[in-house]
């Protein structure tokens, strides 16, 4: 498996596939809710390649000078529970540091909060509908400990 720091559309491309994919297509989202203002030319993005084959991203933006929010972090089905995801998010907080960001922030269903609690996140704020389409919780990690 090879892991991307997307830096060309063709890489961008790969992270778009894996959201429709595995999310717009599987949760009936339209691609208008799915690409919001936060997928921008400044957004960065991971993307994991299994033979060329993309199957896992995770997209990253500036939420202050101190703090990145990760986002949209998706693996598709027949790779889940391999480990990949937790690489994808390990990967993001990686390349956040050597931004010089000491905080991350993601907005997690509710159904994947014990996921984020093993790696290190805890909650901060009340559970919300995101999109109407999930109920999110708002959680957060301090990069470098």
């Amino acid at each position: 498996m090879e892991i991307i720091r997307a830096a060309e559309e063709w890489q961008r491309a790969g992270a778009y596939y894996v959201r429709i994919q595995a999310m717009a297509k599987k949760h009936h989202i339209t691609l208008r809710q799915e690409f919001d203002e936060h997928d921008a030319p400044e957004t960065k993005y991971i993307v994991i390649l299994d033979n060329d084959f993309p199957i896992a991203t995770a997209r990253m933006y500036r939420l202050d000078s101190k703090s990145i929010m990760i986002g949209r972090v998706v693996v598709l089905p027949e790779y889940r529970h391999r480990g990949i995801g937790t690489r994808v998010i390990q990967e993001c907080e990686q390349w956040a540091l050597e931004l010089g960001y000491q905080r991350a922030i993601l907005e997690s269903r509710d159904n994947k909060v014990p996921f984020y609690r093993l790696i290190g996140y805890k909650e901060c704020g009340e559970p919300f509908i995101e999109g109407e389409t999930f109920r999110c919780v708002r959680m957060e990690k301090v990069l470098g400990i």
